[in-house]
């Protein structure tokens, strides 16, 4: 069983950057896509970004030009770069894997809270 752990959350003010990183248990397990997810209070849970193993990336519009996703695949590591963070990024973000093998897994972490505040 793939445990993912996030870290790097926290408060920023608004136009700040943070970074998050997540980390997965097994580096040796090939996650064909990692990506990141977050839910605000009151919201249903929404894509951020996401990246493919060659480095395929998919971003959400209100974080397009703001927001990089990248990842280590010998590492099993996938890293969210926010810049230019506005008080409506405020969510708790999940770190999100998935394994195409002849049994299809889906993966998800505990969660970080980032918090966009004066």
């Amino acid at each position: 069983q793939v445990q993912l752990v996030e870290s790097g959350g926290g408060l920023v003010q608004p136009g700040g950057s943070l970074r998050l990183s997540c980390a997965a248990s097994e580096s040796g397990f090939n996650l064909d896509v990692m990506g990141w997810y977050r839910q605000a209070p009151g919201k249903q849970r929404e894509l951020v970004a996401t990246i493919t193993r060659v480095g395929n990336t998919n971003y959400a519009e209100p974080v397009k030009g703001r927001f990089t996703i990248s990842r280590d695949n010998a590492k099993n590591t996938v890293h969210l770069q926010m810049n230019s963070l506005k008080p409506e990024d405020t969510a708790l973000y999940f770190c999100n894997a998935l394994y195409f093998g002849v049994v299809p897994r889906t993966y998800w972490g505990q969660g970080t809270q980032v918090t966009v505040s004066e």
